[in-house]
């Protein structure tokens, strides 16, 4: 019995191991294994190396080769490299340390799509949208930007048939540039090609018409299904803008599509400054296209919150301001002492949870001297030295100084309502001014202080929409009794389709399918994506009729949507509604003759007015400005204190039901009290095209000089609710600059 005690012994520990070999399986069977996306930078140019390879055996590392299977879901190895894989939490943690490793961040999958903006107006793939498949494989948008990148999927010609026989246009993209029956058209207007190098063409297009692109993220922000409004229709794309946009080259492009018989024109280009409208060549482009029944949609601008800053200010134009929808991306910072602080920023890079030191700019000058503009980190005022391997803290965001002075970093101050994509290698985000006030507090009183920067989340539920601060505003300088802009739409933080040629991160070679965009060049092709859509269920309506459409079934905006003294001179009409756009019942159509008699109104003479029109007339029939058979109704008083009473004459066009009843409804809904008349107060229409006349007096005292007085006219018939603004002021408001 005594020779059992080895054997017993070692009976013992082969157990204890065989359960320890257990305990330690069914731990790891049991930790959560999520999807994670590991993002390398860009491709090794070494002819020799395999990215697939190279993933595999990372993961081999981490995760055993007998626990490989399914874990590999997909090798980025053509555009930029990087893997996404199933993993743990720890070894996400292994792979994140590893050499070579940029980021890794969750690979998330939303309920909401990457261009959430669609699903937040309503037009949601496979849930009931109507189309009109065959007229919208027959609409043709021009997109009149910085070209096009013709291989991405958003323009894949899978399922066309040949272009509509209504098409003139041509191919003309240059060496290695192929159209195809998606991307029917193409032509530049400088030296090189119609390939997009910016990536602001292919945006814009892609979110007007792109098609439905399934998995589409930036680097696992907003991850969906891509797609513009109108998929099944044509793109046709003028590359107007090679560095520079010139007017030459806007009027050159205008022409060219208008001959090739495009539907629908968008233009996310404009001026900084405001232009008289026979000075404007987009507004002459524009008239002309308006002539051969072609609507133009022009982005507002991005120099708000200024008042009077809009620079698209033709009446004959749809100009469209930017706003917010339900989705934002956010990014946080976790201090030292565990707090975490909500920032704005598009970031993609993770510091993996490690905490750095914070340096605060002033911290970081060269000399005394150089403390005041070293809070702002004024690139001459910073000690590199000081910088390098920490966390930048600065008054104003200068991302590009914390990047080359070596920071890991940078953390600014900054009150704006949207998130920057700083196109840089280095973590940031840019927080309010009170949670700066509390940021700085906890370096102050720390001996160490220290942080860590997470990448980017999504989040959704946030109220919608609101003007953005960057939008252009109103007053229209050029045209005061015109309200401008017309129309708010989508404008911030959009995934949509990128050009292979646009790096989103400088000193990095890395290419990227989609990327993110903020601005009204984002909201206008959303827009004329919509004005597409309504044209596809009324192919015979004229730009004014699809305008009108759209301004009138807009959603209602109030001040809080925008800013105190901006109001409709922000949003216009209101925020786009696609769905309600197709069935107005009432619109308001305008003719060229119209549009003549309105600028011979404005006392241009007929030389004048025929530099804007190209065509002889006369300026027999005047019209004032306000009586123009616009959407809203907008009138400019020479003072704030004196008593006024403004009539406008409007016609509308019954495009309902025959034997409709239209009773009018006035809201008042800022400013000063307003009494508002309208005569007929109900309108009777007895057939489909019928159209009525009706007149708007506006009467009242003491205009706020800072804020313009508004009302609401509806016409509703029990179905259709058709809204006009009406807006009073007096003089041009203040400044809005911070």
């Amino acid at each position: 019995m005594e020779n059992r005690g080895p054997f017993l012994s070692f009976l013992a520990c082969l157990l204890l191991l065989l359960f320890s070999f257990s305990i330690s399986a069914i731990t790891h069977d049991h930790q959560d294994i999520q999807e994670y996306i590991v993002y390398m930078g860009s491709l090794p140019s070494r002819a020799e190396y395999i990215p697939m390879s190279h993933h595999m055996s990372i993961l081999q590392e981490v995760v055993g080769e007998s626990l490989m299977d399914g874990r590999l879901l997909r090798s980025y190895k053509r555009s930029f490299n990087g893997f996404a894989a199933r993993l743990t939490e720890s070894e996400r943690e292994q792979v994140a340390g590893m050499e070579g490793v940029v980021s890794v961040f969750p690979n998330k999958k939303l309920k909401l799509q990457t261009t959430a903006s669609w699903d937040f107006m309503g037009i949601k793939e496979g849930k009931g949208t109507k189309r009109n498949p065959s007229v919208e494989s027959d609409t043709i948008i021009g997109v009149l930007d910085g070209g096009i990148w013709p291989e991405s999927e958003s323009f894949s010609d899978k399922g066309f048939g040949p272009p509509p026989k209504k098409w003139n246009g041509v191919c003309a993209g240059g060496k290695n540039f192929t159209c195809n029956n998606k991307l029917i058209g193409a032509r530049h207007y400088s030296p090189g090609d119609a390939r997009d190098s910016s990536g602001h063409g292919t945006h814009t297009a892609s979110i007007a018409a792109g098609n439905a692109v399934p998995n589409a993220s930036f680097f696992g922000l907003g991850y969906g299904t891509m797609r513009g409004a109108v998929p099944a229709s044509r793109i046709a794309a003028y590359r107007v803008c090679a560095g520079e946009c010139r007017d030459d080259v806007l009027l050159s492009a205008f022409d060219d599509a208008i001959a090739d018989g495009v539907d629908i024109i968008t233009i996310s280009v404009g001026s900084i400054d405001v232009y008289p409208l026979e000075e404007d060549p987009i507004a002459i482009g524009a008239f002309h296209a308006m002539s051969r029944g072609i609507l133009t949609v022009n982005a507002a601008g991005n120099t708000g919150p200024n008042i009077a800053s809009v620079t698209s200010v033709a009446p004959w134009m749809l100009t469209v301001a930017a706003s917010t929808t339900n989705r934002v991306f956010v990014t946080k910072v976790v201090l030292g002492d565990g707090k975490t602080l909500v920032g704005k920023s598009v970031n993609v890079f993770d510091l993996k949870g490690k905490k750095f030191p914070l340096v605060y700019g002033k911290s970081a000058a060269f000399s005394a001297s150089k403390v005041k503009c070293a809070e702002d980190c004024t690139p001459d005022c910073l000690d590199a030295s000081r910088v390098k391997g920490k966390i930048l803290v600065c008054n104003i965001s200068f991302p590009y100084v914390a990047y080359t002075k070596g920071a890991v970093a940078a953390i600014v101050k900054d009150g704006s309502d949207w998130a920057q994509m700083e196109g840089l290698p280095v973590s940031g985000l840019e927080l309010r001014e009170d949670d700066f006030e509390s940021f700085l507090s906890y370096i102050n009183s720390s001996n160490s202080p220290e942080a860590t920067v997470l990448k980017s989340e999504t989040i959704f539920n946030q109220t919608a929409p609101k003007v953005l601060s960057f939008s252009s505003r109103g007053p229209n300088i050029i045209v005061a009794d015109v309200l401008k802009p017309d129309i708010t739409a989508p404008g911030l933080e959009i995934v949509a389709a990128n050009s292979l040629k646009a790096l989103p991160f400088y000193d990095d070679t890395t290419h990227v399918k989609y990327s993110v965009e903020s601005g009204t060049s984002m909201s206008c092709p959303h827009v004329a994506g919509v004005a597409a859509y309504v044209k596809t269920f009324h192919p015979e309506w004229s730009p004014s009729m699809i305008k009108s459409a759209i301004m009138t079934t807009a959603w209602s905006m109030n001040a809080s949507q925008a800013d105190y003294a901006s109001t409709e001179f922000a949003y216009g009409s209101g925020h786009v509604d696609p769905i309600a756009a197709t069935n107005p019942g009432l619109v308001y159509d305008i003719t060229k003759a119209d549009y003549m008699a309105f600028l011979c109104g404005m006392n241009y003479n007929a030389t004048t007015v025929r530099l804007i029109s190209g065509e002889a007339v006369t300026c027999s029939e005047k019209i004032l400005p306000r009586d123009l058979n616009y959407p809203s109704m907008s009138a400019k008083l020479s003072g704030s204190d004196i008593s006024f009473t403004v009539t406008f004459n409007r016609t509308v066009t019954n495009v309902g039901g025959s034997n409709s009843t239209y009773k009018s409804k006035v809201v008042l809904t800022h400013g000063a009290k307003l009494n508002v008349v309208v005569s007929p107060r109900v309108l009777y229409m007895k057939s489909v095209n019928e159209k009525q006349f009706f007149t708007v007096t506006v009467s009242g005292r003491g205009l706020d000089p800072n804020m313009p007085s508004s009302a609401s006219l509806i016409w509703s018939d029990g179905t259709h609710s058709v809204r006009s603004p009406i807006v009073i002021y007096a003089g041009i408001f203040r400044s809005l600059s911070p």
